[in-house]
């Protein structure tokens, strides 16, 4: 009797021990994210100031790779940040985790490890990702984001597109096009973030989660870099 209580106790402990291991490498991959979008936002030419400053969301993905399984096909895994307020005019909120995916991406990127950064522009772009899998210019109209601290953020890119996309490869940082790539919440990830079940809906419309330790810097670096929503469509709704 005694030695079958060790054996279930030993389970238990290594159950925990593996789901522990889970959870720090989610948060790895989160406070990565801040990582990579403190360097993004210290290159001279990097994402136009004006679009930072009208984005609601922007979701980062360090290290996108492509896939074994598949020709030129390409996965990552990286977090949301929105603004908060009915508005979404308030300040950048808690991260929620999420996936990228597809076969053009692979292609685009020769199949070497790259930084993507997506601006989310507008509420419908916004609503569109936090519900299921959305195809990138087929459910969400993206585009190849313009670059360059003073760079025009009225153009046809920027007008246009619910979601502008970036990658950082080697040293170079340029806008790319991730039409045909799916884009979808990592609702696993949050659980593990966060220790409890919350979608991203729960934590970016929800107030249901605050910012934790591993995503503060995500959080801090855009909340520094483009504190208010500057669109037109938001800055005099209070």
């Amino acid at each position: 009797m005694r030695s079958k209580m060790m054996i279930a106790f030993s389970v238990l402990v290594l159950a925990g021990a593996v789901f522990a291991q889970k959870m720090n490498h989610e948060q790895e991959r989160l406070e990565n994210c801040g990582t990579v979008m403190q360097e993004i936002v210290d290159i001279p030419d990097n994402i136009p100031q004006e679009l930072m400053e009208k984005a609601e969301c922007v979701i980062v993905f360090p290290s996108l790779l492509k896939a074994a399984f598949g020709i030129g096909g390409s996965y990552a895994r990286g977090a949301m940040v929105c603004r908060t307020g009915e508005h979404f005019n308030g300040p950048w909120g808690a991260p929620a985790m999420y996936a990228l995916e597809g076969g053009s991406i692979g292609f685009q990127l020769g199949g070497e490890a790259t930084d993507v950064v997506l601006l989310v522009m507008n509420d419908r772009g916004m609503k569109s990702i936090l519900e299921s899998k959305v195809k990138l210019g087929a459910d969400a109209s993206a585009a190849a984001g313009p670059k360059g601290r003073t760079a025009s953020a009225d153009t046809d890119a920027y007008m246009r597109a619910e979601i502008l996309s970036y990658s950082r490869a080697r040293g170079l940082f340029a806008g790319i096009s991730l039409e045909g790539s799916t884009l979808r919440p990592d609702n696993d990830a949050n659980n593990d973030v966060y220790g409890r079940k919350l979608t991203a809906r729960d934590i970016v419309m929800g107030g249901r989660a605050r910012t934790p330790a591993s995503g503060q810097k995500l959080v801090s670096v855009l909340q520094k870099h483009a504190p208010r929503n500057e669109s037109e469509h938001h800055g005099n709704e209070k």
